[in-house]
């Protein structure tokens, strides 16, 4: 999946567990649970409130690789 994140490692930072970051993201700790697992791709507005609640920049947690760019 082209996605790559790093929102465990801010979650991690911040101090909070799945269920409370999805609680304050809006969204269930599934959801969370998949976003770092790359096996969900959030809306722009969720990966805008995610960044929010770290103090970041979306692109400090989210980045978009094409395939093939590992070379």
């Amino acid at each position: 999946m082209p996605l790559r994140n790093r929102l465990k490692e801010f979650r991690v930072r911040l101090a909070v567990n799945q269920q409370e970051m999805g609680r304050l993201a809006g969204v269930s700790r599934q959801t969370i649970s998949m976003i770092e697992r790359g096996d969900y791709s959030p809306s722009v507005t969720l990966a805008l409130k995610i960044a929010k609640i770290c103090g970041v920049r979306v692109e400090d947690i989210f980045t978009y690789e094409e395939d093939g760019e590992d070379e």
